[in-house]
């Protein structure tokens, strides 16, 4: 069971959302993928997970939270050997203003561009597993992309996602090696925009785009061991914008405004259970390194792993036929 929900896992990785106070961030969220052996292929079936994060930050006036809900079909498909994975998953940015009064900030939700991929994935032999994961968040047909208020109803600029004025396309390769009880596990994570891309419709930001949106990589780290249905082990995971010298807004008021590197790395602690029929993870992190124009955080998360069905089990529970002797 522990192998099978750290690689069911793995398609969680593909379908988060970061609110920032800097612009361009990555649309994947950061972490999103650690404590799971995302290189490993997954066993035939259907999975569902989800993950959640909450990060109360330093800097900025809102804690911000982001609910990942992932549907996975692991298809009977192994074209050269590797299992075909595919995926579906509509996101979900909060925002908790930390201020009270008049001038603090508005809590809200965004229900973001959903994500459509797949994983290709490749069991190597003696443990070890690399994959490879391509898709699309599909923010261009979301209109819900999102703005900021103060309680008394001030408009707040610019956007608090500028990422959804652009699809996401994503890339990403793992490798994993999960023997002994052992999850070592890379990732990384490349997102890339279709930009400078334009809010569509009659919306609060429409005259101040089209938006430019910094490429990012993301590095997801894990090195976890399992103990009985316990496991604990350590993660780290961080972000950079790849074009930092990019101004953010084309043909505005507001054309001086600077991307900026916009990178940090976390690192922190991890602890899981597996109960049967599901599998629990949590774990959080603390920023331990930044560029200037990020920020600190300390970010709490909590993950379930549920498998809906799968042909084996299935075919386990078949009764067993009757044969009567005339």
């Amino acid at each position: 069971m522990m192998k099978n929900w750290l690689a069911a896992g793995a398609v969680a990785l593909s379908v988060g959302m970061t609110a920032t106070a800097a612009f361009a961030q990555t649309t994947t969220v950061p972490g999103e993928q650690v404590g799971l052996a995302i290189g490993a292929p997954l066993p035939e079936g259907v999975y569902a997970i989800n993950t959640f994060t909450y990060g109360g930050r330093d800097q900025g006036g809102a804690d911000v939270a982001v609910n990942v809900p992932v549907l996975v079909w692991s298809t009977p498909f192994v074209p050269f050997g590797g299992r075909v994975e595919l995926l579906v998953a509509p996101p979900t940015v909060f925002a908790f203003g930390q201020r009270g009064g008049p001038n603090g900030l508005k809590d809200l939700s965004i229900n973001v561009g959903t994500f459509v991929g797949g994983i290709w994935a490749f069991d190597l032999g003696n443990n070890f597993s690399v994959s490879l994961l391509g898709g699309v968040y599909l923010n261009e047909l979301n209109g819900d992309r999102g703005y900021t208020t103060t309680n008394n109803g001030t408009l707040i600029t610019p956007a608090l996602l500028p990422q959804l004025s652009s699809n996401t396309y994503r890339a990403g390769i793992a490798a994993s090696y999960t023997g002994d009880g052992y999850n070592i596990t890379a990732n990384l994570t490349g997102n890339f925009y279709d930009a400078p891309a334009t809010f569509g419709g009659n919306n609060a930001f429409g005259s101040r785009g089209p938006f430019n949106i910094s490429d990012a990589l993301n590095l997801d780290l894990t090195a976890t061991k399992k103990f009985g249905k316990f496991e604990i082990g350590a993660i780290g995971y961080g972000t950079v914008n790849l074009q930092p010298n990019q101004t953010v807004f084309v043909n505005s008021n507001l054309s001086d405004a600077r991307i900026g590197r916009g990178g940090r790395f976390l690192l922190g602690g991890l602890v899981g259970y597996d109960f049967g029929p599901f599998t629990a993870q949590a774990y959080v992190a603390r920023t331990v390194a930044r560029t200037s124009d990020s920020f600190d955080s300390t970010e709490g998360w909590f993950r379930l792993v549920v498998p809906l069905y799968s042909p084996g089990a299935v075919a386990a529970a078949a009764p067993a036929p009757i044969i009567r002797k005339y």
